[in-house]
């Protein structure tokens, strides 16, 4: 492994060979990582897990969050060599060869981790090809970059379908909060989560996924209750069609905006956002509700944010992230409008903000109401 800033990382390879570059995250979630390879918006990764041990409990189909692996490649301190789970279906380095996924251990993960926190994400080049110099990788990771790309084009649909699949009624924890309605979601992929969908499917919501590019008018021809923009990779800014969509969709209907989305509807509504030092990574971040004073544990993964400076009046910071005063989440009630910067499905994470899927179907049922 080369970073940009010339230091040189030699470890082990498993998965697949060859040569890759991305820029170079850390996570510090201790469980997971089947949910994270998974996870579209790591596309252009590489993740590095802060946990030493990886790879104790295999693989299963069950846990995937998405069709693929869309991350550029795994970075671990410690390979396990067995397997151990009664879901497992194949190791985690069989699982990567079959997905074209590179993947390097026995690398000083918490010395790169602490390189990240102080000089922020770099990009990096991993390669298994010996007829590549340290000087050839180091300029590879010099000459690519991360900022300005459109990602969400390379892990979107391609077009609409009907969420059919798992309810999550299994992983459930409020159902005797449901309401007997039902509600029509149309969400928007912007690289979304398996989780997302089986949370809101186990509110008996009926959820038709379009692509980034689906156009509002489209979308509302199809009168929805709610509208979800999902999660996805890269740089806000990049996207500026799904902006545009985004403007075009707010005030018509309950908007629900996780991640990406919330950036988005950070930028429909006149804000600015930014790229952090290191981003959050992880299922371990305290965040305060601002309305009621609580704190939730939460899984987050994102290396944008948006400035509550920049927002205009009428627009309400509802959460923030404890360890660096960051906007975690927006509202806007005269808009039917709400977000959240981090993953309150969780997968993997903890489920302490579970409960804001059923803040966004009583946004729907009072707006179906009132109509």
């Amino acid at each position: 492994l080369v970073l940009e800033d010339g230091s040189v990382w030699r470890a082990k390879s498993f998965g697949a060979s060859g040569t890759q570059v991305g820029e170079v995250v850390f996570n510090t979630s201790l469980t997971g990582y089947q949910e994270i390879l998974t996870d579209p918006s790591y596309a252009g990764q590489f993740v590095l897990m802060t946990n030493p041990h990886i790879g104790n409990t295999g693989v299963n189909i069950d846990d995937e969050e998405s069709i693929k692996c869309f991350l550029a490649g795994l970075i671990i301190r410690s390979l396990s060599i067995s397997t151990s789970n009664y879901r497992c279906t194949e190791s985690l380095s069989d699982y990567l060869s079959k997905r074209n996924i590179m993947g390097i251990y026995d690398v000083d993960t918490r010395a790169i981790t602490r390189r990240l926190r102080e000089d922020g994400s770099l990009i990096g080049v991993l390669s298994t090809e010996e007829s590549k110099t340290d000087e050839q990788l180091l300029e590879m990771s010099r000459t690519w970059d991360i900022v300005g790309v459109d990602l969400i084009s390379s892990v979107s649909c391609k077009e609409p379908y009907e969420w059919v699949e798992k309810t999550g009624l299994e992983w459930d924890f409020n159902s005797n909060r449901r309401y007997g309605e039902t509600f029509h979601v149309v969400a928007y992929d912007f690289g979304i989560k398996h989780n997302i969908l089986r949370r809101l499917a186990s509110y008996g919501c009926k959820i038709t996924v379009v692509p980034s590019t689906w156009p509002a008018a489209e979308t509302l021809k199809m009168k929805p209750d709610g509208v979800l923009f999902s999660n996805g990779p890269g740089d806000p800014s990049a996207v500026p069609y799904a902006v545009e969509t985004v403007k075009e969709i707010i005030g018509k209907v309950p908007i629900f905006g996780i991640c990406m989305g919330h950036q988005l509807l950070g930028q429909a509504l006149g804000g600015k956002t930014y790229k952090m030092k290191f981003g959050h990574h992880g299922g371990n971040h305290p965040v305060r509700n601002l309305r009621n004073g609580s704190v939730e544990i939460s899984a987050q993964n994102h290396n944008y944010a948006v400035d509550p400076e920049s927002l205009p009046s009428g627009v309400e910071v509802t959460h923030v992230n404890l360890n660096d005063g960051s906007c975690a989440g927006l509202a806007f009630p005269q808009r039917k409008l709400m977000s959240l910067q981090y993953h309150p499905e969780a997968s993997p994470g903890p489920h302490d903000s579970d409960l804001v899927f059923d803040h966004f179907v009583e946004l729907m049922r009072k707006e179906k109401q009132s109509s």
